[in-house]
């Protein structure tokens, strides 16, 4: 029996199955590990060009280095297979999301 593979028309990069990479957010939470924004951008294009298709970058917003991280990779990375995501939170108790700065740091993240 022949299998037909398809491609569904609604998944984020045309196929069936993706990576979702946490290396340069969950990764740098290891006892000595601290990437500096230029290892990150070098790591994210090496991901980029293993096929990974989604590298999350890190929490804008929370920490400063990943909000520059953010900040740099909207103007220098040029991904060709990877969609670049961020982590966060949900709002805080008590404040609307419009409100809750760690929200609004993730939407203003490029």
């Amino acid at each position: 029996m022949a299998h037909t593979r398809t491609t569904p028309a609604d998944t984020p990069l045309g196929d069936d199955f993706h990576l979702y990479d946490t290396t340069l957010r969950d990764g740098a939470q290891r006892e000595g590990i601290s990437y500096s924004v230029a290892e990150k951008l070098t790591t994210a294009r090496t991901l980029d060009a293993l096929g990974v298709g989604f590298i999350e970058g890190g929490w804008p917003g929370a920490l400063p280095k990943d909000t520059a991280f953010f900040a740099r990779a909207a103007d220098e990375l040029r991904l060709e297979h990877a969609a670049l995501v961020a982590f966060g939170s949900t709002r805080k108790p008590g404040r609307s999301a419009e409100r809750d700065p760690q929200v609004q740091a993730l939407l203003d993240s490029r």
